[in-house]
């Protein structure tokens, strides 16, 4: 009895391993060669669907191929998306998305989350990926806090050596490593994972009044 036991034991527990295998292999996934490593990220497109669908469509549009890491600070985050090497800035080709932050997904280490403004809904391409768990970041009461899309599955070493790299001040920018570290490609791995979301369609025309003559 105990052998059948152990067995069906050990049968459920290939079958939920098979089936968490199977779940991060039905989200896409994106790596990230950098100068100093891979880093692969999964994204979660049933929590964040408009998230991942703008930061897929940037991949697809090599945004992100030879910007740098701008903003570094350890034991909090690593920031890129904006800036190439010189520290020119490379805005996004697309519009800014709707703050995602309430999907239940939590600012833990390892996770991707959308960098903006004071703007709940300012998010373009820039993100970060959070170098410890950072509670705060969370949205809470009124505070929408700040969206997290993905989480790294491969390359945390990286993320750590980034982290820890010398920063100065740049002008108007602090916390920017001293000697950049560029994205030199960023790829989706599983293309037949992601299905794109439709474009927001044109304005509707409007019909204006005529005034009497």
């Amino acid at each position: 009895m105990k052998k059948i036991i152990a067995h069906l034991a050990m049968a459920f527990t290939l079958v939920f391993a098979t089936g968490l295998s199977q779940a991060a292999q039905d989200n896409p996934q994106v790596n990230i060669k950098t100068e100093m490593g891979d880093i692969v990220v999964e994204l979660f497109p049933k929590a964040a669907p408009v998230s991942v669908d703008n930061f897929v469509k940037l991949v697809n549009d090599y945004h992100y191929n030879g910007l740098i890491f701008h903003r570094v600070i350890k034991g909090f985050m690593i920031q890129t998306g904006g800036f190439t090497f010189d520290f020119s800035a490379r805005a996004s080709s697309r519009g800014s998305i709707v703050n995602e932050s309430a999907n239940g997904l939590k600012n833990k280490r390892g996770t991707l989350a959308m960098a903006r403004t004071n703007d709940p809904d300012s998010a373009t391409s820039q993100f970060f990926i959070n170098h410890k768990s950072n509670g705060f970041l969370n949205p809470k009461g009124s505070n929408k806090g700040y969206a997290v899309f993905g989480a790294v599955v491969s390359g945390m070493n990286v993320v750590d050596a980034i982290a820890a790299v010398e920063t100065q001040t740049q002008g108007y920018y602090a916390d920017v490593p001293v000697k950049p570290i560029r994205i030199l490609s960023a790829r989706l791995v599983n293309p037949e994972s992601w299905a794109p979301l439709a474009e927001p369609g044109p304005a509707a025309a409007i019909e204006k009044p005529v005034p009497l003559r």
